[in-house]
């Protein structure tokens, strides 16, 4: 027995020249000032042994989601779309109706807001935030939790007034791994895994780090963290490319994980590989 599939739950694509990446500021993120294709991505995955992927939303703009649904629908390599919703917004469920007569619509498998973009770490636990993500689970979508570890309580918060909401927490919540703080993320991580409608995408681990010197090690004690909290049953692989290109290749990030996970058995690993992504997600594979 093999693993059977490797799905990428995780990527961005952008054309600059469309519309501006409003958060990329800073000399330091130079790097990924440009655009980037899915074509692009295709190239990056060569020898990865990446089957499908999903792309995320970048920016709170409700232009964007829909040239992510055509992508989907015209591009075999995506499987699903996590799109864009204001979700404290008391008018979000109308543009997610918008978003059912659009080309595409039945790769939209989930809804973000960049959630730990802003000044309130409360955001995720206002009153019309819950009612609209209780909503996403009424129509059967997906919450993707963007936080740091400020936002991490009202995420919590929020899950516990959505059991019938399924949630995916992007990025293991961006611990500090360049200070090596294990705290309060740690018991966070544990209390959310608590709940067994939210799992957990292991992406976004190097722009956590030190772009320039990680190493392996800097990673074990939150992978270990992760892996003790949800177990692989409830963890799925996601590249977060092109962001991850800040500090890493796309091959170096599968090369982490791929180290990560060599102990983990053939079923765990397809569990984490895809099985993880396919069953939160619903994705379009065929």
């Amino acid at each position: 027995m093999s693993i059977v599939m490797r799905i990428d739950s995780h990527h961005h694509v952008w054309d600059l020249s469309v519309r501006p990446q409003g958060w990329m500021v800073g000399e330091a993120l130079n790097p990924i000032k440009k655009n980037f294709s899915i074509n692009d991505l295709r190239q990056a995955i060569t020898g990865c042994g990446i089957d499908k992927t999903v792309v995320v939303q970048t920016v709170t703009n409700y232009d964007e989601t829909p040239e992510l649904l055509a992508l989907a629908d015209a591009d075999d390599l995506v499987a699903g779309v996590v799109g864009f919703l204001k979700i404290d917004s008391a008018d979000a469920i109308s543009y997610l109706d918008k978003y059912e007569g659009m080309t595409g619509f039945k790769y939209l498998v989930g809804i973000r807001d960049i959630a730990h973009d802003y000044e309130d770490v409360g955001y995720l636990a206002k009153p019309q935030v819950i009612k609209n993500v209780q909503e996403l689970g009424r129509r059967g979508l997906v919450y993707d939790l963007l936080t740091k570890t400020p936002h991490m309580r009202a995420a919590i918060n929020l899950v516990k007034a959505c059991p019938d909401t399924k949630f995916v927490l992007d990025h293991i919540s961006k611990p500090y791994i360049a200070k090596g703080e294990m705290q309060p993320w740690a018991d966070q991580i544990t209390e959310l895994a608590s709940f067994e409608n939210v799992v957990v995408k292991v992406s976004g681990l190097f722009t956590e780090a030190d772009w320039k010197n990680w190493k392996q090690s800097d990673f074990s004690p939150y992978l270990e963290h992760i892996t003790k909290s949800f177990t692989p049953k409830r963890m799925m692989f996601g590249s977060d490319w092109p962001v991850c290109l800040l500090a890493a290749t796309y091959r170096q990030t599968v090369d982490l994980i791929e180290e990560f996970t060599k102990s983990f058995s053939i079923s765990e690993k397809n569990d984490f590989w895809a099985n993880t992504a396919n069953r939160i997600y619903n994705l379009k594979l065929i």
